[in-house]
């Protein structure tokens, strides 16, 4: 490793996508993720990047799909409204097959809601926010230093794939400040661009770009070709932390900033007898199903905590397949849950699976 500095999580995403190689951004400012945007305005000058504000968040997806097209790294960010306003675009960008990430440090909603920290997206990231039948690879760092190499390795799956690759953070992440340490060098993956819109010369078939399919056929092929890609992602790029789940009374499940929580949460636990494990999916799509499927019979219950209404506890509660109970604690409109709602909750099921 290299350099260590303090410095603020939107920040750090933007230093890391330039890092990656990243020379092309197009955005529309929103808080809490703005401060990406300033980084990028000031920093891309000096190395012949092009920053963009669009004039609309619509306006930027669709610059995004021009330079990816054209064999770009390119990335935008936004705050969750903003990414409502790109899903048509990005539908067409997993119709294109298109290598392109997307930050979403997510506020509260629903609505214009607030600009405290949330994890409400998650059903929209995960499920396909858009139209159609796609997917997208979602990573949900849980610290700055996570911020700055999974932005890293978010353009490398993206060209391995050519797919969209969002980074799911929140308000907190985005706003908070902790050391970082970066690389001396970046292991940036050289893809095969043959596929991209960069002119013929008179030296090669034309390349087309479009998601626009009018026979039936060729688009049934288009999808299951999308679907065989996805299938092999599921295989290949699941990333997830266990944490002390080996003879655990209570799984946690948990990610990004709550995950932060839990932990804390597992140590006071610890003192009262009560043993607590934690499964954090650092790959929100794909989902860590084999790691809960390990782990299904080993505790008496499960708990998701989640910024949200119950939003991956459905997925937990799938991959766990009835083998366990799987309870829910969440908060929602910028409330972030304290160590003591958690641990409370786990003496609750704790005393009730006794």
């Amino acid at each position: 490793m290299g350099e260590k500095l303090l410095m603020k999580g939107n920040e750090v995403i933007a230093e890391a996508a330039i890092r990656a190689g990243c020379r092309y951004y197009f955005g529309y400012p929103i808080t809490p993720q703005t401060e990406i945007m300033h980084y990028i305005a000031k920093k891309f000058p000096s190395i012949g990047g092009t920053f963009i504000q669009a004039e609309s968040e619509v306006a930027a997806i669709n610059m995004v799909y021009g330079a990816a097209a054209a064999g770009a790294r390119v990335m935008t960010s936004s705050s969750s409204p903003g990414i409502s306003l790109k899903q048509e675009g990005l539908s067409y960008i997993a119709g294109a097959e298109l290598p392109a990430v997307i930050v979403n440090i997510v506020r509260c909603g629903p609505g214009l809601g607030g600009i405290l920290p949330s994890q409400g997206d998650y059903f929209q990231a995960v499920k396909g926010g858009g139209h159609g039948d796609y997917k997208m690879v979602v990573l949900a760092p849980s610290s700055i230093q996570e911020l700055y190499e999974l932005t890293v390795e978010a353009f490398n799956i993206a060209d391995r794939y050519r797919i969209a690759v969002m980074i799911m953070g929140d308000g907190t992440l985005g706003q908070m400040m902790e050391t970082v340490e970066f690389r001396d060098r970046e292991e940036i993956e050289e893809a095969d661009k043959s596929w991209a819109v960069t002119g013929t010369r008179m030296e090669r078939e034309h390349n087309v770009i479009t998601s626009i399919y009018i026979d039936p056929e060729v688009l049934e092929d288009l999808n299951n070709r999308l679907q065989a890609k996805y299938r092999i992602i599921e295989q290949r790029e699941v990333r997830v932390e266990t944490y002390n789940c080996d003879g655990a009374d209570i799984i946690v499940s948990a990610f990004g900033t709550v995950a932060r929580i839990v932990k804390n949460v597992i140590r006071m636990a610890e003192k009262e007898g009560i043993r607590v494990g934690l499964i954090r999916p650092i790959t929100l799509w794909p989902f860590p199903t084999e790691t809960f499927r390990k782990y299904a019979e080993v505790p008496a219950a499960f708990l998701s905590v989640e910024l949200n209404a119950g939003q991956m506890v459905e997925d937990v509660r799938l991959a766990v397949n009835g083998k366990r109970e799987v309870y829910f604690y969440g908060r929602t409109g910028g409330m972030i849950p304290t160590q003591k709602e958690i641990l409370d909750k786990i003496r609750e099921i704790y005393k009730n699976s006794r």
